[in-house]
Order: structure tokens, then C-alpha cells, then sequence
């Protein structure tokens, strides 16, 4: 007699090592045209099986992770490096400048010169030398509860911890479990200024919702430090916030009085990616404090 949940559950592990695959490959043919007919290969199913099954998990189109995926490496280029914008709209898959703006305009809300000159990575470089009396960022004292959590560990660039969450988001998708409500939150437990990148640590996970909810691998189970951390809210896409640290730790903190603790920083993400313009997206960056 076959046990369905046993066969249930191995038809689940080799979905997600195929949505493994597929990510890994994804993030490492980055600059390639997405090719379904590869990507079915990869994944070792049908073309057209493939794609539905991708879409009805992740929410979204294989070529739209693409798409978005490479804007979002577009916007890190341009908040963070003098790399022509020509080089970054090829680098993106675009075959001009034009089509480039006009792409990168319909995801951020403004082209891709203004947004090297203004976009959100600019307003707390801007804070560092203003005028007294100009308005600050708001950082708020906040004190959270410790919590338990199912995380997809993370080695390497803070930059690429988005292949940890697209596992979580198709673990979570696979099993099931994906629900209203779930709390997604980033743990970055290295020093990003004394720790070589190859070697960062973070993880991608959820706040667990019940002591019920299932945790198995590649899901391993973290604790979130409960204590006082100061809360700055972010707006705007996730590769802007590094200035953010810098004002929050090089003006707020040096200012504040308050001591950082010996424990990871995290984020809180209040909006889907999926489901919101990259301008949009709100993300509260948390110092822990003694």
C-alpha cells in the first residue's frame, strides 16, 4: 500500500531542488536571455510544464524574475558605481539606452540618469552634510519580542541574498504554507566592513506563525533577539540601502547616546516585490541596542 503523504513529500523535495536549480542558474546567467527551453532543461521538465508551474509558485513569469532581477542589479549599478548607463541598460538585457530608460522608468519611476542622481540611495548621502534645521530621517526606539523563525541560510554578498528568499518564497509555495500575514525578514549576521564578502553570513526566512508550522530542509530553524532596537524605515528599492546604514550607524548612532548590541541587525519587509513598484517597496532596517 502506498503512503501518500511520504509520496507527497518527495514529490515536493524534487520540486524544490528543481526550483534550486533553476534560481542558481538564473542568478548565475544573469546577462543571458532567458531561454524556457534551457531553463525547462535545468529544471528537467516540459517547456510548457515547466513555465506554469514556475508561474503558479513564484506569482510571477520566469522571464518577469529575469526582468526584474536584472533591474535590480541595473539600479545597484547606478546608485553605487560610475559604470556608463549604456554599459548598465546592455549589462540588463536592453538593446539601447532608449529602451533602457524607457524600461527602467515603467519599474522605478524615473529614468536611469535621474536616478543616479536622486534616487532613494541619495536622500540619506544628501543628510551627511545638511544644513542645521533640515529634515532628518526618523529613526524610532522600538522593542521586539524574541521570535522564532524557519530560515533559508545565505553565504556570500548581502547584494545576492535575494536567491535565499526566491528559495524560501518556492519552498514556502511548494509545501503549501504560503499565507497571508507571514512576517519576511533578513538576518545579516556579519560585518559587511570587516568581513571579506565571500564570506557573509544572513538568512532569508519568516517569523514563525504557530509551533505547527512545518520546518524542514532547506528550511533550519533561527531565533530573532528579542530586545530595544532602533527602527529606521526605508522606502525605495532594496539595492539603495547601504547609505541607509551608513547615516543610520555614522549620524544616528554616534549621536543618539545609545549603544549597539552584540547581535545582527535585520530587516523587516513590509511589501512583496512581486506586487509593488521597486519605489514603493518599505523595509524597516533594525539596529539591535543594549
Amino acid at each position: 500500500m502506498t503512503d501518500i503523504s511520504s509520496t507527497d513529500s518527495a514529490s515536493q523535495a524534487s520540486y524544490l531542488r528543481r526550483f534550486t536549480r533553476v534560481i542558481e542558474y538564473i542568478y548565475a546567467h544573469l546577462d543571458e536571455s532567458p531561454d524556457l527551453n534551457t531553463l525547462a532543461e535545468v529544471a528537467a521538465l516540459s517547456p510548457y510544464h515547466w513555465h506554469r508551474t514556475w508561474q503558479a509558485v513564484y506569482g510571477e513569469s520566469v522571464v518577469n524574475t529575469v526582468k526584474r532581477l536584472r533591474l535590480q542589479r541595473a539600479a545597484a549599478d547606478l546608485a553605487h558605481s560610475e559604470m556608463p548607463l549604456e554599459a548598465i541598460g546592455s549589462r540588463a538585457g536592453y538593446g539601447s539606452l532608449a529602451a533602457f530608460s524607457r524600461g527602467f522608468k515603467d519599474s522605478y519611476g524615473m529614468t536611469p540618469s535621474d536616478y543616479r542622481k536622486a534616487g532613494s540611495h541619495a536622500h540619506f548621502k544628501s543628510t551627511q552634510n545638511a544644513k542645521e534645521g533640515a529634515a532628518m530621517p526618523e529613526v524610532t526606539i522600538r522593542h521586539v519580542p524574541a521570535a522564532k523563525m524557519a530560515v533559508v541560510p545565505h553565504r556570500g554578498s548581502y547584494m545576492e541574498i535575494g536567491k535565499a528568499f526566491e528559495t524560501l518564497f518556492g519552498t514556502l509555495g511548494a509545501r503549501g504554507l504560503l499565507r497571508p500575514g507571514l512576517c519576511m525578514k533578513g538576518i545579516y549576521y556579519s560585518d559587511p566592513t570587516s568581513v571579506p564578502e565571500a564570506e557573509l553570513r544572513s538568512a532569508a526566512g519568516i517569523l514563525l506563525p504557530d509551533d505547527d508550522f512545518p520546518v524542514a530542509p532547506p528550511l533550519e530553524r533561527a531565533e530573532l533577539r528579542g530586545g530595544d532596537y532602533a527602527v529606521l524605515r526605508h522606502k525605495g528599492p532594496y539595492t539603495d540601502m547601504r547609505p541607509a546604514y551608513d547615516w543610520l550607524y555614522g549620524e544616528w548612532l554616534v549621536q543618539s547616546g545609545r549603544e549597539a548590541a552584540d547581535a545582527p541587525c535585520f530587516e523587516d519587509y513590509l511589501n512583496n516585490p512581486r506586487e509593488v513598484a521597486p519605489s514603493e517597496l518599505l523595509t524597516d532596517i533594525c539596529l539591535p541596542l543594549k
